[in-house]
């Protein structure tokens, strides 16, 4: 793997941690919905559907047992990233920042040169955090999302820093009014877990950390 400065993007494609066990079934406020997001439902099926395409990838990798094994409670993770993609839009929507496709396909190839080629960058973020081929242009837009918000508000690798931008996320999942299925756990705007489950990059993005130029 070419070494270079690390980005916030190599930071966050890097770090992974397993969710929890699933929460045990409860009433369901809106039944066949997974969460209900700023108004907007995020159904089962779509959880399950994005469950279907990692275990779809996972079994065509010579890694198959291990990657399956250790992904264990992958329908929390996916809810998880469906919901933090809101969060993270309205935070940046918020600041007024955007991300263009080309800056998303720039992201994508610098990363993908970084890795050693798309199949091993595919494959990392597979292994890593649990994201299927398919799946790849949503993380790396989110991670763009992230790495700029962070810079525009000077949200560097320090507590001070890290507070900043967890202050910006949390106001947005508030205004979000986010009711989560009690299958998957509960929500809190706070901390910004499902459960027990936080994704270590919303609190890993420095400044001195540059993005891409994708991402810049």
């Amino acid at each position: 793997m070419h070494r270079r400065r690390r980005t916030a993007l190599t930071v966050s494609a890097a770090l992974l941690v397993a969710a929890p066990l699933l929460a045990a079934c409860g009433n369901e406020a809106h039944p066949g919905a997974a969460a209900v997001v700023g108004g907007e439902r995020i159904e089962v099926s779509t959880v399950q559907a994005k469950v279907k395409d990692v275990r779809t990838a996972q079994a065509r990798s010579p890694q198959a047992d291990q990657l399956i094994k250790d992904s264990g409670q992958l329908s929390r993770a996916k809810l998880y990233d469906l919901i933090v993609d809101e969060v993270v839009q309205r935070a940046a929507d918020d600041a007024g920042i955007t991300v263009s496709r080309k800056e998303i396909q720039e992201g994508r190839a610098a990363l993908a040169q970084q890795s050693g080629g798309e199949e091993q960058l595919a494959g990392m973020y597979l292994q890593q955090r649990g994201v299927a081929p398919d799946q790849l242009n949503d993380v790396v837009r989110r991670d763009i999302l992230v790495s700029k918000l962070a810079a525009d508000l000077g949200a560097t690798n320090t507590p001070e820093g890290q507070e900043k931008l967890n202050r910006a996320f949390t106001a947005a999942a508030e205004s979000l009014d986010i009711d989560v299925n009690p299958r998957f756990g509960a929500w809190d705007d706070k901390k910004l877990e499902l459960g027990s489950y936080k994704a270590p990059w919303i609190t890993q993005v420095s400044k001195e950390q540059e993005p891409v130029e994708a991402g810049a």
